[in-house]
């Protein structure tokens, strides 16, 4: 009779615990550490967030509590981008910036790939590799420029050349890192096939470990955009980074915020192109979940 209650009780316990798991889902659901937020509601949020902060900033220039020359309103500075964008000028600026970020991008992502990779997977790569690297990426970039100047001049090469070194050191790591993660398993089970290390390497090692590498480069390409500015705002005639420059001479504070607020959207957009070329390009991953 014990045993019988005691199985009879067991599944309205069981329905129990999940309407009060339910209840608590639906009472929470902005909060609950197992239920994601819809995309609807997450685009909301993200929205609402630049919303708020745009209602400040219009609230704050607007008050009269800060000078329009320290803060301009949002209209000020939109109508500023305007004039910029139907003379040629803002067109020009943003076509030499992504000219030279993408350039550079592309060339430190080339050689980290090949350098990281074979650091990854050989202890002979990575004991030339690891140190040196790891001792230079602590230096700051702001330091090299007046010795890119003085070893390139102030020519085209000296701005990829600051983004290349803001770039590959830490770019190799983060690959590297992607590389070693790939299971010993996976390479075990090359050789039993009969696989050579080159192909090893090229059919296992690196499609493994290629959804981590797409990552870490988007991560760099963020990086990227912070040393394209601080190239363009030395020693420079054109470029977003010079617009900037330039305006801080003659007090033209909205054109500063405007680019700096440009560059910031240029920076998201290519960010979320990345994300969404590595979820359709990795696509087999979620699938496998």
């Amino acid at each position: 009779m014990t045993s019988s209650k005691a199985s009879s009780a067991a599944p309205l316990d069981r329905t129990t615990s999940t309407r009060v798991s339910a209840t608590h889902q639906t009472a929470t659901p902005w909060f609950s550490l197992h239920q994601p937020l819809s995309r609807v509601r997450f685009v909301g949020l993200a929205i609402a967030v630049f919303l708020t902060l745009i209602a400040f900033w219009w609230a704050a220039s607007e008050s009269g509590l800060l000078p329009e020359i320290f803060l301009p309103s949002p209209g000020a500075v939109v109508e500023r981008l305007i004039l910029l964008a139907s003379n040629g000028t803002l067109a020009t600026d943003i076509g030499v910036s992504l000219w030279r970020i993408s350039l550079a991008f592309l060339i430190s992502t080339t050689m980290a790939i090949v350098l990281g990779v074979l650091a990854g997977r050989y202890d002979f790569w990575r004991a030339i590799t690891e140190p040196l690297v790891d001792f230079i990426r602590y230096m700051p970039v702001v330091a090299f420029v007046p010795l890119t100047i003085l070893w390139t001049g102030t020519d085209e090469f000296q701005k990829l050349l600051v983004i290349w070194i803001g770039t590959f050191f830490q770019q190799v790591l983060m690959i590297m890192d992607a590389v070693k993660r790939v299971p010993e398993d996976f390479i075990g089970l090359g050789r039993t096939l009969g696989l050579s290390n080159r192909r090893i390497l090229l059919r296992v090692v690196l499609p493994s470990a290629l959804p981590d590498i797409w990552d870490a480069t988007r991560i760099c390409l963020g990086w990227a955009w912070t040393w394209l500015v601080l190239a363009e705002l030395v020693a420079s005639n054109s470029g977003m980074g010079y617009r900037i420059v330039v305006s801080q001479r003659y007090f033209q504070t909205d054109t500063i915020i405007g680019y700096i607020l440009l560059l910031g959207l240029l920076g998201l957009i290519t960010d979320q192109l990345m994300r969404g070329v590595g979820r359709f390009l990795f696509r087999y991953q979620k699938e496998a979940h």
